[in-house]
């Protein structure tokens, strides 16, 4: 006769803590596994999730001052005149990539005294 699952859940309602217990040891022996490992494959990945360290300044406009924006950019990047002035026109555009958080956060502050709306992603 096969089980269901659901009939083996509602069984398994029914049983007391220590019953549980002894059925999960019954059942690492017979099967040769560990519950603590199923667990912790499961709960892995979402402990593992590390701080994000690159971020990109992404400006979306540059604002009312354009020439401003672009010695901001050329300043920022090594750019040269020509394609920061570009880049500035593109937007929005990744100003820096990869960057560290206080060097992200730094650039966004500069940008945003001159009048450009920036992001951090």
């Amino acid at each position: 006769m096969s089980l269901t699952k659901d009939q083996i859940i509602e069984a398994v309602a029914e049983l007391s803590v220590m019953e549980v217990v002894e059925l999960i040891e019954a059942m690492e022996e017979k099967f040769g596994v560990s519950a603590a490992a199923a667990v912790a494959g499961v709960a892995g990945p979402a402990e593992s999730a590390e701080e994000q360290t690159e971020f990109d300044v992404v400006m979306t406009s540059f604002g009312e001052n354009k020439v401003k924006a672009i010695k901001a950019v050329r300043g920022a990047t090594g750019l040269g005149l020509k394609e920061a002035k570009a880049a500035v026109e593109a937007c929005p555009t990744v100003v820096k990539e990869a960057a560290s958080k206080e060097e992200a956060e730094a650039l966004k502050a500069e940008l945003e005294a001159i009048g450009a709306v920036v992001e951090i992603k």
